[in-house]
């Protein structure tokens, strides 16, 4: 049986922005969401907003560009948990929708990235989600947790691997 590229990645993706809408939950009963929506690791990082921005656009960027389609256009304009909620949401939608071998078939696609600066980066499909896309969602997702933590919102390890409950086994007896 072989692993594919899809299998490594949308369904970790579709996992984690399920687990930072969770997490969100968690964060409106404990703390101001005002406070929260400002807050960040180090003055020199993205706040919370920016943080699940990037993990999303990472997710639904891989998703288009292996894939040689468009991925939805969001504002990156968020403003409440609501929205960021509303942002995942339709994150996970438009992952779900994405045909696993369409995909997989952008294994040897040139993945070619543009920064603002006129510099770039150049890929091929495996690369460019393993090298590039898999780190940085799993950057952005650990600082939205790390961000939650430090603020004091109640959350651990548990809800970081929430989807991963399915698994769980009660130790032996005695």
């Amino acid at each position: 049986m072989s692993y594919s590229l899809y299998q490594s990645s949308v369904p970790g993706f579709i996992a984690m922005l399920t687990n930072i809408s969770n997490w969100l939950d968690k964060a409106a009963a404990q703390k101001d969401e005002a406070v929260l929506m400002e807050a960040r690791l180090s003055p020199d990082m993205f706040a919370l907003p920016r943080q699940i921005q990037i993990a999303s656009d990472s997710a639904k960027g891989a998703a288009a560009k292996l894939t040689g389609t468009d991925a939805p256009a969001m504002a990156d304009s968020e403003t409440s948990f609501a929205e960021l909620k509303q942002r995942c949401a339709n994150t996970i939608a438009y992952l779900a929708s994405i045909d696993a071998d369409a995909f997989n078939a952008g294994a040897t696609r040139e993945i070619e990235l543009k920064f603002p600066n006129g510099g770039g980066m150049r890929f091929d499909g495996i690369t460019y989600l393993t090298g590039f896309v898999i780190p940085n969602f799993y950057f952005h997702t650990s600082m939205v947790y790390a961000i939650l933590r430090a603020q004091g919102v109640e959350i651990g390890k548990f809800d970081y691997l929430a989807h991963m409950a399915p698994h769980a086994f009660a130790p032996p007896a005695g």
